[in-house]
């Protein structure tokens, strides 16, 4: 199967799908749907609307072994298709566009996270089907970079994701990771609090300014910063930076200073651990609004992932990367709503630091190391021995 396709034109070509969150993934999946029927998947879309009606896609895809041959276990490989707008783009070309410079794939995607997706289809498609013992499975959800929505979706209403949990194959959640094998990373989420007023005319007293209000809760969050950043039992070790990351900041979205704002909000995004929620911070915060007679709303995110490093299929997964520990991270991922899956890692190619980025890219060096993982991958849990 090997003539499927060609990875790097392959990359290119889902690359030129404007995939951002605002937008449908239902092409680019389509498209990806297309590759895996070739390859002998049975293909099953898990359709949601998001909150403004647009239709969003869930790609859950399977090949199954040979008759008389396991039907467990086997390998599921998780990714995105959506992708963050790219309004700022300065890399070479356009950002849908891609361009390739000095062993280099620019493109929005190119790292977050379509090439780790490419890594694995050429992967499989240099698998000889004959061999598979185990089955395999590649599922591509929506929404990601705006809060995990397809994949809490996924989750909720996908009777192949509770067919997964029940045979709980290893999981890989292909984000850029240098091609390292992670076992634990942060989780995320936030609140708002809002101020109301009334606009007027600045010379005039009819206004009530809405920043008036947001001044105590402005000096809470400092304090409240603060202690995230200095108790130590807000704090784990085994991640760097140890701490919440708490962050946050204000606007009251004036356009006119002789007009008085009469909204205004303040927000905060903190990054979970497993053992370590920041409920207490918040709840502090929650209060004080309360005092002040301002709205506090909260934002969803995701959870944390810790999965013990000494699994046996941790291990095998680092003999496989030739990676001599698995590490943690701080950034999230779908796989913090996927914990029913026991044996999770993230690995995938490309570096995070090149994520989201103005000129965001791929090298082809890592593109090729994914694909070279991904195949070490298949033949240790889908290849009988």
């Amino acid at each position: 199967m090997s003539d499927v396709f060609e990875p790097v034109s392959f990359l290119q070509s889902l690359i030129a799908f404007p995939s951002v969150s605002s937008i449908s993934n239902l092409g680019v999946n389509e498209a990806i749907a297309a590759i895996l029927d070739r390859l002998g998947f049975s293909i099953t879309f898990c359709n949601y609307n998001d909150n403004a009606g647009v239709t969003k896609s869930n790609l859950i895809a399977t090949r199954l072994p040979r008759m008389n041959q396991p039907q467990q276990g086997g390998v599921a490989y998780f990714c995105h298709t959506d992708v963050v707008p790219a309004d700022d783009w300065s890399g070479p070309g356009e950002a849908f566009c891609s361009s390739i410079q000095d062993g280099r794939i620019y493109g929005r995607g190119s790292c977050d996270m379509k090439g780790s997706l490419v890594a694995m289809l050429t992967a499989i498609s240099r698998m000889k089907g004959e061999a598979q013992s185990t089955p395999i499975h590649v599922i591509c959800t929506g929404d990601e970079e705006v809060g995990f929505v397809g994949a809490r979706h996924l989750v909720a209403s996908s009777p192949e994701y509770r067919q997964l949990v029940h045979s709980q194959p290893l999981a890989i959640i292909g984000e850029p990771t240098n091609c390292d094998v992670v076992h634990a990373h942060k989780g995320i989420f936030g609140f708002r609090i809002i101020s109301r007023g009334r606009a007027a005319h600045s010379s005039t007293r009819d206004g009530l300014n809405a920043n008036l209000a947001m001044v105590p809760i402005i000096n809470e969050l400092v304090r409240l910063y603060q202690l995230a950043e200095s108790d130590p039992t807000l704090q784990d070790d085994r991640f760097d930076p140890p701490t919440l990351s708490w962050n946050f900041g204000f606007s009251d979205y004036s356009k006119a200073s002789n007009i008085v704002p009469a909204r205004s909000e303040a927000w905060v995004s903190l990054r979970t651990m497993p053992t370590i929620n920041g409920e207490k911070l918040v709840a502090e915060a929650e209060t004080k609004a309360e005092e002040l007679g301002l709205e506090f709303r909260r934002e969803k995110g995701g959870g944390p992932v810790w999965i013990d490093p000494n699994l046996p299929s941790i291990r095998a997964m680092c003999e496989v990367a030739d990676c001599s520990a698995p590490k943690t991270v701080c950034y999230g991922t779908d796989g913090g709503e996927f914990t029913e899956l026991k044996q999770m890692v993230v690995c995938g190619p490309g570096d995070i630091a090149q994520a989201h980025t103005a000129d965001e890219y791929l090298s082809l060096s890592q593109l090729q190391r994914g694909i070279e993982i991904y195949a070490g991958v298949l033949k240790r849990w889908c290849v009988a021995k």
